[in-house]
């Protein structure tokens, strides 16, 4: 695995939590009337780190653990709406999500540092996504990742554009 895809994700907590410390307290729950051009899913800032901390957990490691154990596995998207709604991700304490987000990561980091370059060539198919290796489903994380930081600036930009 290329080390900048391992720092890249490593460092991502560090970024989250700086990106949504620029959020004014008052609009971390604030919602566009519109969510076009959104470059992630259509969530409030709390939500988003919400979502971001379920799909390390919920996703990305059972969809890692089942790529290593299983030979070629059909690896479940997940509905983030129904996730989001069933936690209640607007009620959530962000402190709470970010020491659970760091924990998560953390054991993600350790697991995909483990791995030898033969495991990362285990393939899958993942639903939406088409066939992968498991390589490629990291790839993938990392940019789940890149795209929420850009839809928090998104949702800093439209806050600006409405509220300035």
């Amino acid at each position: 695995m290329n080390p900048i895809t391992l720092n890249t994700l490593a460092a991502f907590p560090q970024q989250l939590e700086a990106h949504y410390a620029a959020f004014p307290t008052e609009f971390t729950h604030w919602k566009p009337a519109s969510w076009e051009g959104v470059p992630s899913e259509p969530f409030s800032a709390i939500e988003q780190i919400c979502h971001v901390r379920d799909i390390e957990i919920d996703g990305y490691h059972l969809r890692f653990q089942r790529t290593l154990d299983e030979c070629n596995p059909l690896l479940a998207s997940i509905d983030s709406d129904i996730l989001a709604s069933e936690r209640n991700y607007a009620a959530a304490n962000p402190a709470e999500v970010f020491t659970a987000f760091r924990a998560a990561r953390a054991k993600t980091i350790e697991l995909l540092s483990n791995l030898d370059q033969e495991q990362f060539k285990r393939r899958a198919e993942f639903e939406g996504y088409g066939p992968l290796t498991l390589r490629g489903l990291v790839h993938y994380l990392c940019s789940h990742d890149q795209q929420h930081l850009a839809g928090l600036q998104w949702l800093l930009g439209k806050i600006d554009a409405v509220h300035r």
